[in-house]
Parts: structure tokens; C-alpha cells; sequence
């Protein structure tokens, strides 16, 4: 009760909010712990708890160190909560043994010295305490600090060798601020001899290297620089390679030779092959400064002390720009003469019936180390075959005698398979001069050859007939190609080609799948089984042919092309227009692509789009025909003739001899008002083309609405020009059925121009044929409501004497159909 009472007076003073210091000393009877020995509640709900359940054990103590046993009936005062069973009502207030039992797992023991149990109340006495965790000696500090500087170097290490530049250069700095705490750990505690020099380089160096490959050139050379003049670092005049190097990526020639001298002069001769390196990299700058004596005097002292290929194609290319014939012929010959350090090839061959041979076998002939001397093997005949292009032409009077004596050099050397591919580049050098005659020749030679040099040779010969549309020559040594390596995808896709050309597109399609199975990667033959597919109508296996050749030539215009055509085919508008608007990204002045997506959203109903994409189409090649008739036709549908008259005289100087784009010139000018230029030009055209009768019948309709006295005239020629069309379709048409499509189209075009409006065509697409023949008012059309002109409403023209003279003049009645312009 004195508990609760306080506890009400703590919380009734924490309310008073004139207090300022209320409920600063409050006071949580639940963290109690020292009066539960006294709280009953407390000691009922422990002895309800496993705890309390427990038998006790016989070792315990009790509180004043005297064993707690049956006999003398347990220990005085609260009991624990290991320990009694409280007395019944009544019981006089003394705890009553528990009944010893036979279950050893209990508890129960007659082990004096066994440890006491569970005691949350501590009755046993204070727990000892617990020894506190020794202090790290400075030198275990110091060596703890060691090892993460020596992570942080390996993770950075790591994070470069993965391409994070950015990590390897953060993980390089914080390596270098620990390892400068270590350093001054170490001469606090006075132990500055101790330093570890090796691992205040490995951070510096490695720090370096990061800022190199950051490209943070001038923070590299300085830290360079901090190694380099450290006497206690040995070796460290070596790292002025490095130096040279930063120079050298920074264009700065001169300095870069410095370094790489000062470099020389700390290796000793004893390390061949590292002052080796350096010379190369002396030539390598004397190069880029053109000054190719010195470069060639490194070189020159290379090859006799190691030579190797690099080194001889780089002399080569030294002696060929200084132009001296005999020096790359000795050049050339010392390449042929260089080492490849590559043991014998049979090694990879298999051995016969030596089953454990065979299997070590098929582990090493392609692990790594067969890698790297495939890949030197491979550079050395590259180095060959371009040091023979290169000097061929310089180093004898012909092309090709200058590659006759390289050829005859590689037959007499080591590298005798390189002969036949030499005879291979000799031919497509030819055919890069444009002498196809010498090209067939050398190829020819071929066809009595080994099996591969006879298939590569067939291969280009095929191809070489079917440039020249010599489909029997390129289908015959198509076969002797596939004869010779049926494997051969090039072989393949000739032949593919040529039934292609002869209309063949089903087998023509089995020879580019074959060609695929072959090899996956033949984009030849994938693009051409796509075409294929296209032409015989399985569009969607074209489809899937061009995605995968997309997959691997990202940004090819012609792969784009094909995609986004065969979406447009399929109707999936959606699909094609994003296709071409990639396209438009490859190829921004393609005209094609412009005028294509143009049409699109023609078709589409979306007109400023479309006008957009056709304008821009006309920019870059303002010759075109179809897009000038386009945005003639825009123009004219919306209302603005003046501008479109520019389109038609652009379409008038392409065509001169089409007088269809003239009498569109002058209808322009009619239908503006503009009547006495439209005049003038109806007079150019009849100057020009005198039997024309459309021209005649606008000149008849023009002067008689301004009363020239030439309307008479030229009605009378009128007449004439059309008698003469009717004898001449007569006569055209003689002998046939009468009443043929074109006869009929000119019996109504005659009803047409004595009949009113009888001579009106209808059913006729709107197209630029469909300018109409009023002469003096605006014609009527119908809105599109899907489609709103981005220009506006046209104002509606003022009322003219000429409307109202034509209620009086059946003359101008709209007796002309629109058929009268010319198809």
C-alpha cells in the first residue's frame, strides 16, 4: 500500500505543469528488483514457473553456507526458486523437503560438489565477475592495420582487373590514408625502425596506377615521382617506364623518350628482355616524331638481339616510308625468319589407340595455353600478309611481281601454308584495282589445289560471276566450292544466291538454312534467307530471321529497313512506325526512309506528320517526283495554290517534257484569281504543245470570260485537235472489239464537251488529276472531319462579276469532267 501510494503521489506530481521539474525524479517500481525476495505475488508466480518445479540440488547452500537437506529440513527464510514446497495453511511457516525420487534426470545427485542450479534471486551468494577482455597490445594494432591495408590494395586491384575504375582509384586513396596512420602509430610508439617499406611502395604504386587508368595523368606523375625519389626504395628508376608511358599517351614525345632513356640506364643487361621492351617503345616515339633513322637504329638493334614480329613489321613499315626497296626486301626476309616459339602442331593430333592420350587430348587442345599460341600464330601470319601488301607494290615495277617474290620468300621459309593465302590476296588486290580479267586468272590456278585453298578460290570465283550476272560460271564453281568443302557457308550462300536469281526461292531457301546450320554467324546468309522468306510470303519467319541478324548487327539501316517494311506489311502500323523512326535515327538523310514514314501517317489520317516528313524528304533530294506531286496536292487541299505552284515548277524543270505539271501551274494560277498570269502560261503551253486539248479548252473558257477576241480561235482549234484524237483512236482501235477502255474514255470526254455536265467522271480517286475545272470560283469539297488543317479555315472568297456571269453564259457551265487533265 505504501508503494501504490507513492507511486500515485509521483504520478500526481508529474501532472502539476507549474512544476518545472516535475517527474525528473519518478520513480518505476517495475525495475525493482531489490525488495521481490519480499513480494509474495512474486514468489507464487515463480514457484508456478519449471523453474520453480525443480527439485533442488543437493550441493546448494543455503544462505548462511550450510547444506540444505531432507534432514534438517531445508534452508531458513524465503525459500528459492529452486528449492521448497511452501507449507499447507497453518503449517507453522517452515518449508517441508521434497520427496526424494528414483529420476536421476530430475536433478538429483549424490555429487557433493555439483554447481548450483537456475537462482535468479541470488540466494547463492554474489556471481563472480567476469574477467574483462584484455587490452590489444600496440603491436597487435599495428599489425591488425597492416592486414587492412593489404585488403584494401588486393580489393583494389580486383575492383580494376573488373573495369570499376572508379572503386580501384577509392579503395587505392583509402589504403594510402591507413597506411599513413600506421606510419605515425609506429612513431608514437617509438618504433619508426619498424617500418614497412615494402608496403608504403605497394601503396604508392598501386595508387599510381589508378590515377593512370583514371587518366589522371598529372596526380600519376606525382606520385611517381614520390617513389622515384626515394633512395630507400630500390629498384624504383625502373617505374620511369611508367612515366614514359603517361607521357607518351599525353603526346609528349620528347619527354616520353627521356623517361624511357633514364628507364634504360636503371635496368642492367642482365634483364634482356626488359630493355628490350623499352627499345621498342624508343622506336615506337621515334615513329610518331617521324623520325624514322632512329627509330630504325632500335629496331635494327632489336631484331639481332630478340627478334619478334612486331618489331620486324615496324622496321618494315620504317624501311617502306623511307622508300628504300632493298632494305624491305632484307626487312622482310628477316621477318620470315623469326621464331614462333611454338611447339610442334602434331602434339594436338590424335595418338592412335592410346585412350588416355586421346583424353588428355580433348583437355588441352583448347585450354588457355593453346589459346595464346593460336592467337601468336594468328598475329605472326597477319604481320606476314600485311608486310606483303604493304612493300609488293614499292619493291618491284608491278603490283603483281612485287608479290610473286614475296610469295616465292614465304614458299622457301618456314611459314610454306601462308603461300596459298598470299596467292588469295594477290587476287582480291586485283580485284581492288578493278582488274577482274587477272583476278579470275590467279583464282583459276587454284581449282587443282588442296582441298581448302581450291574451296576458298571457288568460293570467290562464284562470286565474282555472279557480280557479273554469269549465272552458269557462278553456279558452276559454286558447286565445285561445295564439292571441295561442303561445310563452306560461303560456298553455301553462292549458291543460294543463284537459284535466288533464277526465281528458285524454295531451294534457294534450303541452301541458306544449310549455310546457317553451318555457321550461326553468317549474316549473309541470314539476310538473304530473310529475303527469301519475304518474297515467297512467310513474312513472319522473315521477320524472325531480320531480329535475330539485328541481334547482331545492332545499328545496320538495311536491317532496320527490312523490319520495320515487313511490320508495315503485316499492318501492325504501331510496329513500323517505331521501326522507321529508329531507322530515321541511323540514317537521318535518308530520303526513302523520310517519304516512307511520311506515307504512313498519311495513311494514317494525321496529315501535319505527314507533311513534316514529306517536307524534309524534299530537302534532301528536292528531285523527287512522287514526294513534289505530295506536297503539291497538300498545299492545293489546303487552300493555299500560291505555294504549291513552287512544287510544280520544281516537278516542270525534273520532267520538261510532261505537260501535265505545267497545266498544273497554270490551274494553280487560276484557282488563286491570278487569271491573266494563268493566261500567260495556258499561252506557253499551247506554244509548246499545240494539240493539246486540255490547254484549248482553258483558253477557249479564259478569253471568253475576259471577251478576247481569241476565244474563237481557239475553239476552232479545240475542234480540230479533237477530230484529230478521234481518227487517230479509230485508227488505233481498228480491227479490235469497239468500244475498248480508251476509246470510251475519249467518246466521253467528246460528251463531255458538248453535253453540260454529262462529262463529269466519277468514282476517281482524289489525287492532283483531280483540280478542278471551275474557272472562276472556289470548289466545293468535302471536309474530312477526321483530319483538322493545321493551317486553318480558308477565308471564303468575295463574290465576283464573273459569278454572276455565269448565270447568263452556258459557255462556263461545269461542262468539263475531271478526267481532262492528263493521267
Amino acid at each position: 500500500m505504501n508503494r501504490m501510494n507513492m507511486m500515485e503521489q509521483v504520478h500526481l506530481a508529474g501532472e502539476d505543469e507549474d512544476d518545472i521539474y516535475g517527474g525528473f525524479n519518478d520513480y518505476n517500481a517495475t525495475l525493482d528488483v531489490d525488495d521481490l525476495q519480499h513480494d509474495s505475488t512474486f514468489q507464487k508466480a515463480v514457484l508456478r514457473t519449471s523453474h520453480g518445479r525443480r527439485p533442488p540440488p543437493t550441493a546448494a547452500r543455503g544462505l548462511g553456507g550450510v547444506p540444505g537437506t531432507a534432514a534438517r529440513g531445508g534452508r531458513m527464510g524465503m525459500p528459492s526458486s529452486m528449492g521448497r514446497i511452501g507449507t499447507a495453511a497453518g503449517g507453522g511457516g517452515q518449508d517441508m523437503a521434497r520427496p526424494m525420487t528414483a529420476v536421476r534426470g530430475a536433478g538429483y545427485t549424490s555429487a557433493g560438489n555439483r554447481a548450483a542450479g537456475f537462482d535468479p534471486m541470488n540466494q547463492a551468494g554474489p556471481a563472480p565477475p567476469l574477467e574483462p577482455k584484455p587490452e590489444e597490445s600496440p603491436e597487435e594494432k599495428i599489425r591488425q592495420l597492416e592486414k587492412k591495408v593489404n585488403e584494401l590494395i588486393e580489393e583494389s586491384c580486383f575492383a580494376n582487373s573488373t573495369g570499376d575504375l572508379s572503386l580501384a582509384l577509392e579503395k587505392a586513396k583509402e589504403a594510402g590514408r591507413k597506411e599513413r596512420v600506421l606510419v605515425r602509430q609506429r612513431e608514437q610508439q617509438s618504433m619508426g625502425d619498424q617500418i614497412n617499406l615494402d608496403l608504403t611502395y605497394s601503396v604508392l604504386f598501386n595508387l599510381a596506377n589508378q590515377y593512370a587508368a583514371n587518366e589522371m595523368f598529372n596526380e600519376a606523375l606525382n606520385t611517381y615521382q614520390v617513389i622515384v625519389k626515394n633512395k630507400m626504395f630500390t629498384n624504383a628508376g625502373r617505374l620511369k617506364v611508367n612515366m614514359g608511358n603517361i607521357y607518351f599517351r599525353q603526346r609528349n614525345y620528347p619527354k616520353a623518350i627521356k623517361f624511357y632513356r633514364m628507364a634504360l640506364d636503371q635496368v642492367p643487361n642482365s634483364h634482356k628482355e626488359m630493355r628490350t621492351k623499352i627499345m621498342q617503345n624508343v622506336g615506337i616515339v621515334f615513329v610518331k616524331m617521324g623520325q624514322y633513322n632512329d627509330a630504325i637504329t632500335s629496331f635494327e638493334h632489336i631484331m639481332q638481339e630478340a627478334p619478334n614480329f612486331k618489331t620486324g613489321f615496324n622496321l618494315i613499315l620504317c624501311y617502306f616510308a623511307l622508300g628504300d626497296r632493298e632494305k624491305m626486301k632484307r626487312g622482310f626476309q628477316k621477318l620470315l625468319t623469326v621464331d614462333l616459339r611454338i611447339d610442334d602442331e602434331d602434339k594436338y593430333l590424335p595418338h592412335g589407340e592410346d585412350k588416355n592420350y586421346n583424353l588428355i587430348l580433348e583437355v588441352i587442345k583448347n585450354d588457355a595455353l593453346r589459346q595464346i599460341e593460336r592467337k601468336r600464330k594468328y598475329d605472326a601470319e597477319n604481320c606476314i600478309k600485311t608486310a606483303a601488301k604493304i612493300i609488293s607494290p614499292a619493291i618491284e615495277v608491278q603490283f603483281s611481281v612485287g608479290y610473286d617474290w614475296c610469295t616465292e620468300q614465304v614458299k622457301s621459309s618456314q611459314y610454306l601454308d601462308l603461300a596459298h593465302d598470299l596467292e588469295i590476296d594477290k587476287a582480291i588486290m586485283f580485284l581492288k584495282q578493278k582488274d577482274f580479267t587477272q583476278a579470275i586468272e590467279t583464282l583459276k590456278s587454284f581449282e587443282k589445289k588442296d582441298t581448302k585453298v581450291a574451296s576458298t578460290a571457288a568460293t570467290n570465283l562464284s562470286f565474282l560471276y555472279f557480280l557479273e550476272n554469269d549465272l552458269e560460271q557462278a553456279d558452276k564453281y559454286a558447286e565445285l566450292a561445295m564439292s571441295a568443302d561442303r561445310y563452306n557457308p560461303a560456298a553455301l550462300v553462292n549458291k543460294g544466291n543463284v537459284l535466288y536469281a533464277r526465281g528458285d526461292y524454295e531451294k534457294a531457301r534450303e541452301f541458306f538454312k544449310e549455310a546457317l546450320q553451318n555457321d550461326s554467324s553468317c549474316v549473309e546468309g541470314l539476310y538473304n534467307l530473310g529475303l527469301t522468306n519475304k518474297k515467297i510470303s512467310r513474312l513472319e519467319d522473315a521477320l524472325d530471321c531480320f531480329y535475330k541478324l539485328h541481334a547482331i548487327l545492332r545499328n545496320s539501316p538495311q536491317v532496320m529497313y527490312q523490319i520495320a517494311d515487313l511490320h508495315d506489311q503485316l499492318e501492325d502500323t504501331a510496329q513500323a512506325t517505331e521501326w522507321f523512326m529508329q531507322l530515321i535515327g541511323v540514317a537521318p538523310t535518308d530520303t526513302s526512309v523520310l517519304a516512307r514514314t511520311g506515307e504512313i501517317y498519311d495513311n494514317e489520317g494525321d496529315k501535319s506528320q505527314a507533311f513534316q516528313y514529306y517536307y524534309d524528304s524534299y530537302r534532301y533530294f528536292p528531285s523527287n517526283i512522287p514526294v513534289i506531286e505530295w506536297l503539291g496536292a497538300y498545299y492545293i487541299d489546303s487552300q493555299f495554290c500560291e505555294k504549291a505552284i513552287h512544287y510544280f515548277e520544281r516537278a516542270a524543270i525534273v520532267q520538261p517534257a510532261q505537260v501535265k505539271w505545267q497545266l498544273m501551274i497554270a490551274s494553280c494560277y487560276r484557282r488563286s484569281g491570278n487569271y491573266q498570269q494563268a493566261l500567260e502560261t495556258y499561252k506557253k503551253i499551247h506554244k509548246r504543245f499545240p494539240d493539246n486539248i486540255e490547254c484549248l479548252r482553258y483558253l477557249m473558257r479564259i478569253c471568253s470570260d475576259l471577251g478576247l477576241p481569241e476565244a474563237q480561235e481557239y475553239a476552232t482549234k479545240l475542234k480540230k485537235a479533237e477530230k484529230t484524237k478521234e481518227l487517230r483512236e479509230q485508227r488505233a482501235t481498228s480491227g479490235t472489239r469497239r468500244g475498248s477502255g480508251r476509246g470510251r474514255r475519249g467518246e466521253e470526254e467528246r460528251e463531255g464537251s458538248g453535253g453540260g455536265r454529262r462529262g463529269k467522271s466519277k468514282g476517281r480517286r482524289p489525287h492532283l488529276d483531280d483540280i478542278g475545272d471551275e474557272p472562276y470560283q472556289a470548289r466545293q469539297q468535302e471536309v474530312d472531319a477526321s483530319y483538322s488543317d493545321p493551317l486553318g479555315p480558308q477565308m471564303e472568297r468575295p463574290k465576283t462579276a464573273a459569278a454572276r456571269k455565269q448565270d447568263n453564259d452556258d459557255l462556263f457551265d461545269e461542262d468539263v469532267g475531271d478526267d481532262l487533265l492528263p493521267e
